[in-house]
């Protein structure tokens, strides 16, 4: 059996047998199977006594060795780097086009479930009271206590019993208080007369095609729909303070107004500004750019224009007038018009117009300061008139419109060598007049209630954004209609009052050592934050206004020092961004008191002056400025963007639609 088992293991492996991979030898060392099976052969020939061949455990490797030889796989020849990157090429197509079939259909099957074959119809209970209310009120009219909406569902009925929270106006401070309030907390009601959120900053790319109006705006039922709130479209007229109503009116189609009463618990006006027309004769031939009706009749004026000028009944006089485009205004929004125009024409007219209309037209800019973008930083102005003075648009600065006619415009100037004002005329065939805002109608009604409204320009509030002269708490201001109120040295007393009861002391007897100097000088920036900048320094400004070197400081020096300060603040920007930040703080204040109510009711806080109490005054924080200039933008960056937390996404896609489809096929030309 021994002798059996050893010439089984020295039995050389047959080249037709295949071997099993796991013991396939390698060509230059020996398998395991084979070294155990020379070991054993030599151990056994002597008890055997076997005769040892010489060469058999060779010849065994030799024939194993061939046999893995000839059974291992041929290489597999390698591809080369073009060969490869097709494939890769080819792999990477064929999967964005299932991919985006994939989406396509997927698309398709969402819009087809959007469609409903069936009318939805059920029976909701309204009130006689939503449909017919009451009357009352100074004018005996309708009191909209109850609308028509607020029985829709479960969820508009649990927002009847709520604090009533009206706001004026859907501007950019309206949509920053709606989207930033807590719903759960407020019954809101939103008027205007415009049912959209428009995004002006980008208004006068409108006027030229650059962008479509329908993606600057944005429904404002979808933004108050979030909130569970309700939309009137109509025009608020007047405020009765002490009955808390709003008059609200309504032109119907026929010519007819009807007017009825809102009421109120809190009400915030944001009803904007008009342009300020300075008292200039002929404003009537102007075009202005405030709303979408504006840009529409741009964009008309300038493309008829231009098809007149294409007339061979149009005389070289006529075609030069007709091609004259004047700006009045030296502001972002002329800058920004002025600019776009200029785009076009270099880049849009010259492809689908006479030749001869490139060479005869002429911009015109009129500022009346002596540069232009003067709110915006030196440098900036300068790069920008640089950049209108290389594009060919004509920059008068120091100049000032005398008057409008229906084709020319007159403006007086500074002559540089003389020091004489000449009065010029410029003929245009197109004018837009754009020189700073001014009170709409409504704004002007209540400042003319309110006795200590002094401001003509905008409504004034204190630094809570609480409109002056009215109960404390009930009415806000924010937005291009509002300024909040920087008169530090008048509240001298409030500031000392507290020092002095410590102390003992007669406020206007006190004198204040340096630790009291800094005990007022942080209640002053409490007060107005907008004062903060300018009281870094408390020891200099001690030592600057210690007159007698008392090392104190008495009443009138306090007063001369606080005076300092008035006459260093200036008025926030009427500018978007402010309006967003007052809009969101707003909010917040409003969650706040909202929270703090049951707390307020239980320790009998009805009085007093609750918006100090709960949260801080409004501090405007500077994010930046920004002015196209011409396929440039100058920008006075300081800051994440302000505009992009207004914007929604369904406006971010339609204007880099609209982008992408100027930069592949121009701007449209046309007028309708």
């Amino acid at each position: 059996m021994l002798r059996q088992r050893a010439s089984t293991l020295l039995r050389p492996v047959p080249r037709h047998r295949p071997v099993a991979p796991h013991l396939r030898p390698s060509a230059a060392v020996p398998t395991p199977f084979i070294r155990n099976a020379q070991t054993l052969s030599t151990n056994l020939r002597p008890r055997l006594k076997l005769p040892v061949k010489q060469g058999a455990s060779s010849r065994i490797f030799t024939t194993t060795a061939a046999a893995a030889a000839a059974a291992a796989p041929k290489p597999v020849k390698q591809r080369g780097r073009i060969a490869r990157g097709l494939i890769r090429t080819f792999a990477f197509c064929g999967f964005t086009v299932i991919t985006a079939g994939t989406l396509v259909i997927a698309f398709f099957l969402y819009d087809a479930s959007t469609y409903k074959d069936e009318v939805e119809a059920q029976d909701i209970p309204i009130p006689a009271i939503a449909l017919n209310p009451r009357r009352g009120g100074p004018k005996n009219l309708p009191i909209a206590e109850y609308l028509v909406d607020d029985g829709d569902s479960e969820e508009m009925l649990q927002q009847k019993g709520k604090p009533r929270l009206v706001v004026l106006g859907c501007g950019w401070g309206s949509v920053a208080l709606l989207k930033n309030i807590n719903p759960e907390h407020y019954h809101i009601t939103v008027i205007s007369a415009n049912n959209y959120f428009l995004y002006t900053p980008l208004l006068p790319c409108a006027t030229v095609g650059t962008l479509e109006l329908r993606s600057l705006i944005e429904p404002i039922r979808r933004i108050v729909g979030r909130v569970k709130g309700h939309f009137l479209q109509a025009r608020a007229e007047s405020v009765d303070f002490s009955e808390k109503l709003v008059e609200v009116s309504q032109a119907l189609p026929n010519g007819e107004v009807r007017s009825f009463y809102l009421p109120y618990d809190k009400l915030v006006i944001g009803v904007g500004s008009q342009t300020n027309t300075h008292g200039v004769e002929g404003l009537e031939h102007c075009h202005f750019l405030k709303s979408v009706g504006d840009a529409r009749t741009i964009r008309k004026k300038v493309i008829d224009n231009f098809e007149r000028a294409c007339l061979p009944s149009t005389t070289d006089e006529e075609r030069r007038k007709l091609l004259s485009f004047v700006v009045c205004g030296g502001g972002p929004t002329g800058v920004e018009f002025a600019a776009e125009l200029f785009d076009m024409l270099n880049e849009d007219l010259v492809q689908m117009y006479p030749k001869i209309l490139r060479n005869e037209v002429s911009v015109h800019l009129i500022q009346s300061r002596e540069h232009i973008l003067n709110t915006y930083d030196e440098t900036l102005s300068k790069y920008a008139e640089d950049r209108f003075a290389r594009d060919q648009i004509d920059v008068l600065t120091s100049s000032r419109v005398v008057k409008v006619e229906s084709d020319r415009i007159l403006f007086s100037q500074k002559d540089k060598d003389s020091g004489k004002i000449i009065t010029k005329e410029l003929p245009f065939g197109f004018c837009l007049w754009s020189t700073g805002v001014a009170q709409t109608d409504f704004a002007q009604n209540v400042a003319k209630q309110l006795e200590v409204q002094k401001n003509r320009h905008a409504l004034e509030t204190d630094s809570h954004l609480r409109l002056l002269g009215t109960p404390l708490g009930d009415v806000y201001c924010i937005g291009d209609c509002s300024t909040v109120q920087n008169n530090v040295a008048a509240n001298i007393y409030t500031f000392l009052k507290q020092v002095a009861w410590e102390t003992g002391q007669d406020p206007e007897t006190m004198q204040l050592d340096f630790n009291m100097w800094r005990a007022v000088a942080g209640r002053i920036r409490q007060r107005f934050p907008q004062a903060m900048d300018h009281l870094k320094r408390l020891d200099k400004l001690f030592e600057q206004h210690d007159a007698d070197k008392s090392g104190t400081l008495d009443f009138q020096e306090l007063k001369c020092l606080l005076e300092q300060i008035d006459q260093k603040l200036t008025s926030l920007p009427a500018t978007a961004q402010r309006a967003h930040q007052q809009g969101q703080y707003l909010a917040r204040k409003f969650n706040k008191l909202a929270q703090a109510g049951p707390g307020m009711l239980a320790n009998r806080m009805v009085d007093g002056d609750l918006d100090d109490a709960i949260y801080k005054a409004f501090a405007y924080k500077h994010l930046g400025s920004l002015a196209y200039v011409g396929n440039a933008a100058v920008f006075d960056y300081n800051g994440s963007v302000y505009f992009a937390q207004s914007v929604s996404a369904r406006t971010r896609v339609l204007m880099a639609m609209d982008w992408s489809k100027r930069a592949l096929f121009g701007r449209d030309l046309i007028s309708f």
